[in-house]
């Protein structure tokens, strides 16, 4: 009987544990579940005063003399160069927030989070707060990005983004 008793709070005391690392892991997603997830949860339409801020990158010349040395962590912001020039800033006190701008230093689009751990949801807008795009980002390694309508514009794993018949459309640089 005692047996029984000592076995019985021992079980008592591991399954909790179990349980909980039964339940930790991976979201996955289909690219119809993703699609879902974005649409039915669309935030309203971004405050245009925030955006007005943002409009001339305040910190034109020493972001585009960053970017010329191959530096993207600076103090306060990190940055992201594409291959059109254009390019990205978002600021630690705010990676809710990313500020897509031209060669020039004018704002073009900007993108909001709705958090920094994964997954997250990401809308992107032109300045006149017209939604371009919206992603779902799964992993490092995973986003799906849809066009306004909800057409799969691409399924990014690692380098490879592909459409809705599972077929490679582009490539990028993946870094792990």
């Amino acid at each position: 009987m005692r047996f029984l008793l000592i076995l019985f709070i021992f079980t008592a005391l591991i399954l909790p544990a179990q349980a909980e690392m039964l339940l930790t892991g991976e979201v996955e997603y289909t690219t119809d579940s993703a699609r879902s997830e974005l649409i039915n949860s669309r935030p309203q339409k971004p405050d245009e005063k925030f955006v007005s801020i943002y409009l001339k990158d305040e910190n034109y010349n020493e972001n585009i003399s960053a970017l010329l040395k191959g530096s993207v962590e600076l103090k306060d912001r990190t940055l992201a160069m594409f291959s059109d020039n254009s390019y990205a800033v978002m600021y630690h006190n705010d990676k809710l927030h990313v500020f897509y701008y031209a060669p020039n230093g004018d704002l073009t689009h900007y993108e909001i989070k709705d958090g920094i751990e994964y997954p997250y949801k990401s809308y992107k807008y032109d300045v006149e707060g017209k939604l371009v795009n919206m992603g779902l980002r799964v992993s490092k390694a995973e986003t799906y990005i849809f066009a306004p309508n909800g057409k799969l514009i691409a399924h990014w794993v690692k380098e490879n983004g592909y459409d809705e018949n599972g077929q490679v459309i582009m490539t990028r640089k993946y870094l792990e």
